[in-house]
């Protein structure tokens, strides 16, 4: 299980430690910080992928990815930006910067600074080092437990989670690697005109949605095939009273998802779907995954989708909390007091603050914080928004 994130010089987080139940939700107006906590973790699952580089390009290169807040001017050439995660079984962090001057053309691309990989074990408080990179230098332990010296230099522009793959004799880095890489986001499902989702795709079993929901309607059929029923049919009916999904499929083996309502004579086309219905429909699919993975983090679900949606959006986070671990970003109060009265864990709640000092206050004590983002519990009822 994920315990906590802490974040450093990352956009507009200068500083944040959040630690993280089984079901988290992060709660705030917009700019508060709520998709960088999100990005951050999801930087963690592109390192063991093997993909910091494209991370990085998605979101505009190097430079749009650090500390957005006042710094010297002669810090730039220096400043990094870090993420660490601490589970259970092991911590896992990671520096990035940029190149040094003159050491390569591509001056804005994104460099591995440091990663440490720490493996927790009876007896010690803190976790064991396993793994420590330094620039293009790691050391690390082997099967037997002895200190090896890589003498290949590392790939700076990617993780050594990715480029040491050998089991047999890393068995505790291919672990957290295998770990990091299963976690699984959703932050926007494609709802326009052209949406593969609206249109007949060839189908095949698809126990995990796509990250755009491509193949919204083969992932659907997936989970009636698997069991899941009851449990997909009381969502929609949850949400959208009197309407029956259909999955249509033709002679070629193209799936295209329909749905039938009452008082309707013929059924609705995905091309006919509101955009939040069949959003709606992609996060059903997306919770009800019959392949639940270790760490499921979705950013802002409710956009798109009518609030007499969300009790029902809610109950398919609540039930997907029971399987997987779940950390939920939202700007929808509703949502997050209903999944908190769900949990009996209230929900995070962020707000903007340039004061040097701030105090990220936390139920169980505090924990230190330097700038960028004011962290609190929101009270059960009438939470206040700063």
């Amino acid at each position: 299980m994920l315990r906590a994130v802490r974040i450093d010089n990352y956009r507009s987080v200068h500083h944040l430690e959040l630690p993280l139940g089984k079901v988290t939700v992060l709660v705030g107006a917009n700019g508060t910080g709520k998709t960088n906590c999100y990005r951050a973790l999801q930087l963690a699952h592109a390192a063991a992928r093997g993909r910091v580089a494209e991370h990085f390009a998605e979101e505009g290169g190097m430079q749009s990815a650090f500390w957005a807040g006042a710094r010297l001017a002669n810090e730039m050439s220096g400043i990094r930006l870090e993420v660490g995660v601490e589970l259970d079984e092991f911590s896992y962090s990671l520096a990035v910067g940029l190149p040094l001057p003159g050491t390569t053309s591509f001056k804005l691309d994104s460099e591995m600074k440091e990663e440490d990989v720490g493996v927790a074990l009876p007896g010690y408080k803190k976790p064991v080092p396993l793994c420590e990179r330094r620039n293009h230098i790691c050391s690390l332990r082997d099967a037997e437990g002895r200190r090896v010296v890589l003498t290949d230099p590392l790939d700076p522009a990617e993780s050594v989670l990715s480029q040491i793959a050998d089991p047999r004799q890393y068995g505790e880095l291919a672990l957290v690697r295998d770990t990091l890489a299963r976690w699984r986001f959703y932050h926007q499902f494609r709802t326009d005109r052209d949406a593969p989702a609206r249109h007949p795709r060839l189908g095949v079993r698809a126990p995990i949605l796509d990250s755009d929901g491509a193949n919204l309607a083969a992932a659907l059929q997936t989970i009636v095939e698997m069991d899941g029923y009851d449990d997909l049919t009381r969502a929609i009916e949850t949400a959208l009273p009197g309407h029956t999904l259909e999955i249509e499929s033709d002679q070629r083996g193209r799936m295209t998802v329909a749905l039938r309502q009452e008082g309707i004579h013929r059924v609705l086309s995905a091309a006919e779907l509101s955009d939040g219905t069949l959003r709606y429909l992609c996060l059903c699919a997306a919770l009800l995954s019959p392949r639940p993975p270790p760490f499921l983090a979705l950013n802002e679900p409710e956009t798109s989708l009518h609030p007499d949606l969300l009790p029902g959006l809610a109950g398919l986070i609540v039930a997907a909390g029971a399987k997987s671990q779940v950390l939920v970003t939202t700007h929808a109060q509703v949502l997050a007091e209903t999944i908190a009265a769900a949990t009996g864990e209230p929900a995070w709640t962020l707000t903007r603050s340039g004061k040097k000092g701030t105090k990220i206050v936390h139920q169980r004590g505090m924990l230190g914080a330097r700038a960028g983002i004011r962290i609190r519990r929101a009270p059960d009822e009438n939470t206040d928004q700063d």
